[in-house]
């Protein structure tokens, strides 16, 4: 796929079709997150896998969905779940959580352009309990569970729209997606100093 294509079109995705993510897709995930940038090169990001389903379906039970939509319309129903999820690790060993903020997003951008380029949807979530994950996942002291992102091949579509004044997005009557985005005009100045 093009790039600025495959930019344009890789959104969030919430409802999957149940097909496990194959070995080389999962490769090419975790591959894409080892590359990223990292700040001073310090490569504090450790990547725990999860893709059994009875794992995933622990995993799933402590994450929340689509903030602005009512957990009906947002949550994944049985059968649209993921099947993969990759938690985003911080060895506190080699920088805190919040210095290694930014190398998080650039890896979990990577993975899910990974991803997409295969035809794999995600979403990252940031919404779960820490402390039940972290004790689900047998964590150490020195990494702390940053985010989680979840994979599957989507079940639904989603749509870009002009800003309406809102950041709220919508479901339409086929449950597919709609996210108003900000215009260019919107959102970049030039400083052109000619002094």
């Amino acid at each position: 796929m093009e790039l600025m294509e495959l930019l344009r079109t890789r959104r969030t995705y919430r409802r999957f079709d149940g097909r496990p993510v194959p070995d080389e897709v999962l490769s090419d995930i975790l591959e894409a997150a080892r590359v990223a940038s990292s700040g001073a090169n310090r490569q504090p990001l450790r990547y725990l896998v999860v893709r059994r389903p009875e794992q995933a379906a622990q995993v799933f039970a402590h994450t929340r969905w689509a903030a602005y939509l009512p957990p009906e319309q947002g949550t994944p129903a049985e059968g649209e779940r993921p099947t993969l999820y990759v938690a985003v690790l911080v060895d506190e060993t080699t920088a805190k959580q919040a210095a290694a903020a930014v190398d998080a997003g650039l890896a979990m951008s990577n993975m899910t352009l990974a991803a997409w380029n295969r035809g794999v949807g995600s979403c990252i979530i940031g919404a779960f309990d820490r402390p039940a994950l972290t004790e689900y996942f047998g964590l150490p002291d020195h990494l702390v569970l940053q985010n989680l992102v979840a994979f599957g091949y989507p079940s639904h579509k989603s749509f870009l729209e002009e800003w309406n004044g809102s950041p709220v997005y919508f479901l339409d009557e086929n449950r597919d997606y709609h996210v108003p985005k900000r215009s260019l005009a919107d959102t970049v100045r030039f400083f052109d100093q000619t002094d």
